[in-house]
């Protein structure tokens, strides 16, 4: 049993758990994350991987006159400038483009477009632009002919699985207890009732006793679990909304230009972005249970791909190189029913009387206001306030973040000279600048030459950044290695399973008994 005892004990390894505990660490207090499987392993590694405010509620702010709608964008837009600064190799600008019809609809969402880049502030990225017939036409050339033209403007594109992941090691790095693979079996109450810590339960059945001061749920769609163990009479709050996104073999996205569809039948907006060369299509939203959560539904996919065929007619066929589902955490009002449908994107930390810490719904690119929110109920709870937050660099970030992008670009010269001379090298330098930011020339130096080369033409993993993600980034399974440390699976799951023997090869190497056959439940 472990002895110490936590001033906070965070139970849940995803964008919002891993950010509580990088901030929690970041003001001084000592903490514990406890993660059943892996981190980011459920819905937080299965986003439309935008950091955006949202053109969406936007213009729901503006047709239902809705001003909390208009702050929480104006919060995501804030975020979305936190997070391209804070981590650049892992988050960049992308620009998207929106067809419209005719003059007033482009006169309409340009006007909206530049209110959304007003939002922003200092923050702000680019400005929104108007595209001509041709100017929308050579940025997606196989588009429809008969689209006439367009408004673009700018948000953020990033890799959630590894910024979940630096969140969570970079708290490590500076005092966290990080486990994965940990299972929160039973919560713990002093003698006046108040959780005080948890049991634990590993994979190879071994239990542990956390004592913590403040214990934390942030299991996502899971988190009703959790309040239900603290308090078995709570009202239920959760919600789950499946978005499915199909990864497609070919490149309609070649100038790195994605495109955002408005308003599909059902008045639904829909994103085809550049993804890893290729193209990803999503988001659907259907209701569903738990457990379905990460089951893609062949009339979701057939939706999508009727989409996909509706913009782009001439294509001679459509390649689908990998599919995910992943579950958003839909918030119901506490005055709700179980069965209402008052559903929204907020957040809301709720302390239980029994003292557990809830935060719940949200969405990725408000990871930040989510986490201070909880350690502000965290603070209430300790009875104490907590000092202002230390400078916390993420893992492969300078400490000084502005100046991580002239690093980055010094640093490609050293990776020049390490890494295998072939016409491929540039890419593989990008590569491994992506995942590993300031720490790839290192991180390579240390690997034998064998180790270097590329095992994929797909993506240009190597041996070496494959045995670091199982000696350094707590993967433990195939799946880990190659759905979320690098994101092979998620692009073409052939090709992942294709690695999954070199991975398996890996893992047993490394004394990691979860060395299971690529099972991608995405």
């Amino acid at each position: 049993m472990n002895d110490t005892c936590f001033d906070l004990l965070v139970i849940g390894g995803g964008a919002s758990g891993a950010c509580v505990a990088y901030e929690a660490i970041s003001r001084g207090l000592k903490v514990a994350l406890l993660e059943g499987h892996d981190l980011s392993g459920g819905t937080s590694s299965r986003s439309t991987k935008l950091l955006h405010g949202g053109v969406r509620y936007l213009e729901l702010a503006f047709k239902t006159a809705d001003t909390a709608q208009l702050r929480l964008v104006r919060e995501a837009l804030l975020e979305r400038g936190h997070w391209l600064k804070q981590a650049p190799f892992l988050a960049h600008r992308l620009e998207l483009a929106l067809p419209t019809e005719g003059l007033i609809g482009q006169l309409y969402y340009r006007f909206g477009l530049g209110m959304y880049d007003a939002l922003s502030g200092r923050s702000g990225i680019g400005s929104s632009r108007l595209l001509s017939r041709s100017l929308l036409h050579e940025a997606l050339p196989d588009l429809r002919s008969d689209v006439s033209g367009g408004v673009a403007y700018s948000d953020g594109q990033f890799d959630d699985a590894r910024l979940n992941l630096l969140m969570a090691l970079s708290a490590e790095q500076h005092g966290a207890v990080v486990r994965t693979r940990t299972t929160v079996v039973e919560l713990e109450k002093d003698s006046h009732g108040k959780v005080c810590g948890a049991i634990s339960e590993s994979a190879d059945g071994r239990r542990e006793r956390w004592q913590a001061r403040v214990v934390v749920n942030a299991t996502g769609i899971h988190s009703d679990a959790l309040r239900r163990m603290a308090e078995p009479g709570c009202q239920e709050r959760m919600l789950t909304s499946r978005g499915v996104h199909l990864v497609l073999k070919q490149r309609l996205c070649p100038q790195h230009i994605g495109l955002l569809l408005p308003s599909t039948d059902d008045g639904r907006v829909l994103f085809m972005l550049p993804f890893f060369g290729r193209t990803l299509v999503g988001t659907t939203d259907t209701p569903c249970s738990q457990t379905q959560a990460a089951v893609p539904s062949e009339q979701e996919q057939s939706y999508l791909l009727d989409y996909v065929k509706r913009w782009f007619p001439d294509l001679n066929s459509i390649d689908i190189g990998s599919c995910w589902a992943g579950g958003r955490p839909l918030l119901k009002p506490a005055d709700a029913d179980v069965n209402s449908s008052r559903v929204v994107r907020e957040h809301e930390v709720e302390t239980l009387p029994s003292g557990l810490v809830s935060v719940m719904g949200g969405k990725w690119t408000t990871c930040r206001p989510m986490a201070v929110d909880t350690l502000t109920a965290v603070a209430e709870q300790l009875g104490q306030s907590l000092p202002p937050a230390k400078e916390l660099p993420l893992i492969g970030s300078d400490a000084d973040p502005l100046q991580t992008p002239r690093l980055l670009i010094a640093q490609r010269s050293t990776l020049q000279e390490l890494l295998p001379k072939s016409p491929r090298q540039s890419e593989q330098i990008e590569h491994l600048e992506n995942g590993h930011g300031l720490n790839a020339a290192a991180l390579v130096n240390s690997w034998s030459e064998e180790e270097r080369e590329p095992l994929s033409t797909v993506m240009p993993v190597c041996r070496g950044e494959l045995r670091h993600a199982v000696q350094k980034e707590k993967a433990k399974s195939v799946t880990d290695v190659l759905a979320r440390r690098t994101r092979l699976a998620m692009v073409d799951r052939d090709e992942a399973q294709r690695l999954a023997p070199v991975v398996t090869e890996i893992l047993e190497q490394c004394g990691q008994g979860d060395s299971t056959p690529l099972e991608l439940k995405l």
